[in-house]
């Protein structure tokens, strides 16, 4: 009798979740990469097919001897990118580690979620099923939808994730129902509401119990990475000059012209409702961290990480890359406020790993650290960490949040995933890599210095690369980060240059 997604989970060990490097483990990873998110929104990410290959630090399980894991994409993955992330496992061979991963693909280019490419095709499903021995196996991705609990009945293995129908606790007004639950502070903010009239009623509403606010945030329910949230100047439209009506017919026009990164986002709003929220500001240090935990089975939860995430883009609240580890000055703060909502989540069943985004300022000399969002799925933070892990035979230390090495020297590092420039654009990954080894830029275990790349699909068609710098302080890593960038970008240029001089003379 095939068993349910929760019977399934129940099947998850504690013991299967070990650091790597562990002894003992005998066990099958399925490794499914798939961007089961919004298509809308998935649509703004330039080259988001290419996501795919970020989880490849997932392999770094392989330094275990005893386990294997199986790999899915929607199109083959190079030998060159796979191996990339393989030749970085310290303690084991690369020939090792690749004898005990099998790759399998739908190919299948389209938009669509790996996941339902591979429901699609029962006799691919077959095939890697016939890899995942009963009772030693569970799935690993990058979140967790209807689709993905749909594979794991259809292979009947469990799936290390949280159950879609605990979405809410992700939701923008989920995780202000749980930091309310928890204690943890947060802005002040609205209820979720469902059209344009509403949310000018619940903004003016903000707006008149705290008249001295000079913007506020809007945020669509189910936005993520800063997709779906836009900033609301309101000391530009004078609401203290206008009577209760006036101000909600100003700030409806306003809102009419917000610039929304989502696209349609205002039948957005009807769909999956929005809200409003308090934009924090004032003091000094401003900043954006964040906690990253990990909910074993069995319901223990460890923080993994916190990062200060570096944002951009048309609203100023698009995610483009982090630093590791988040200030000293508050990331003894983080770590509890992140623990207790990993607690929060535990109870209700969550399981694997949940993000904390919160905005940290000083004032008066004190740190006011204030949570804004929780993520029940891998982040943009997910995969430097990774990175960071299959490197080093390192672990956090609970009590000081800095990443040691087995020798207590501290690693830290700067990550982005959106390294765009024209003069990338036509290098090959080959390319890069000679770039960077003739450069003496890539990771050196030996200097504990370096930079490591993902999305190397993207790069030859889109000229964006994601990246990992690592030092042994922020100074060094940034170091590493900006030396890198230049030399790239420096080789990308002397390449195209000596190849037209090479087609020129030839064409002589």
């Amino acid at each position: 009798m095939a068993l349910s997604f929760r019977d399934l989970q129940q099947e998850l060990r504690p013991e299967w979740i070990a650091p790597a490097g562990g002894e003992g483990a005998d066990l099958d990873v399925l490794v499914l990469p798939s961007l089961s998110m919004d298509r809308a929104q998935m649509a703004l990410v330039t080259g988001a097919h290419h996501y795919e290959e970020r989880q490849l630090f997932a392999l770094v399980r392989l330094r275990d001897p005893g386990v294997r894991m199986v790999y899915v994409s929607s199109k083959p993955l190079a030998d060159l990118v796979v191996d990339a992330v393989l030749e970085l496992l310290p303690g084991i061979p690369a020939s090792h580690a690749r004898r005990r991963l099998h790759l399998f693909d739908a190919d299948d280019a389209s938009d669509r979620p790996l996941t339902e490419k591979l429901l699609e095709r029962p006799a691919l499903l077959e095939r890697i099923a016939e890899l995942l021995r009963p009772g030693r196996s569970f799935i690993q991705c990058y979140v967790v939808t209807e689709l993905e609990k749909e594979l794991s009945e259809r292979l009947q293995v469990p799936l290390l994730g949280t159950d879609p129908a605990l979405g809410w606790w992700g939701s923008k007004k989920g995780s202000r129902d749980l930091f309310a639950r928890c204690g943890v502070p947060h802005p002040t903010g609205s209820d979720l509401v469902r059209d344009l009239d509403a949310l000018a009623e619940v903004t003016a509403t903000l707006w008149e119990s705290q008249p001295e606010l000079a913007r506020c945030v809007v945020k669509l329910n189910e936005g993520f990475s800063g997709e779906g949230n836009a900033p609301l100047a309101l000391a530009p439209l004078a609401l203290h000059e206008l009577t209760a009506p006036e101000r909600r017919q100003r700030l409806r026009e306003a809102l009419e012209t917000l610039p929304m990164p989502a696209l349609s986002w205002r039948q957005r709003v009807e769909e999956q409702g929005a809200l409003v929220e308090a934009w924090l500001e004032g003091g000094e240090g401003l900043s954006s961290p964040s906690v990253q935990g990990f909910i074993h089975p069995g319901g223990a939860v460890e923080v993994l990480s916190t990062h200060e995430q570096i944002l951009g883009g048309p609203s100023g609240q698009t995610y483009l890359g982090c630093r590791f580890p988040a200030d000293g000055a508050y990331r003894r703060m983080l770590m509890d406020h992140g623990l207790r909502v990993g607690q929060a989540l535990a109870t209700e069943g969550a399981l694997e790993r949940f993000g904390v985004d919160f905005i940290a300022r000083c004032l008066a000399g004190q740190w006011d650290v204030q949570a804004i969002e929780v993520n029940l799925r891998q982040g943009g933070t997910t995969h430097p960490y990774m990175a960071l892990c299959a490197l080093t035979t390192g672990r956090l230390d609970p009590a000081s949040g800095r990443f040691l090495t087995p020798t207590g020297e501290a690693l830290h590092y700067q990550a982005t995933d959106n390294l765009c420039d024209e003069r990338l654009r036509g290098l090959l990954p080959v390319d890069l890599i000679d770039i960077v080894a003739e450069a003496g830029l890539h990771y050196d275990p030996a200097r504990l210095r370096g930079s490591v790349f993902h999305l190397l699909g993207c790069l030859s068609e889109f000229g964006k690369l994601g990246m990992t710098s690592i030092g042994r302080d922020d100074q060094e890593a940034d170091a590493v980060f900006q030396a890198t960038v230049e030399r790239l970008l420096a080789g990308a240029n002397q390449r195209r240059s000596a190849s037209l001089d090479h087609l020129m003379l030839a064409g002589r």
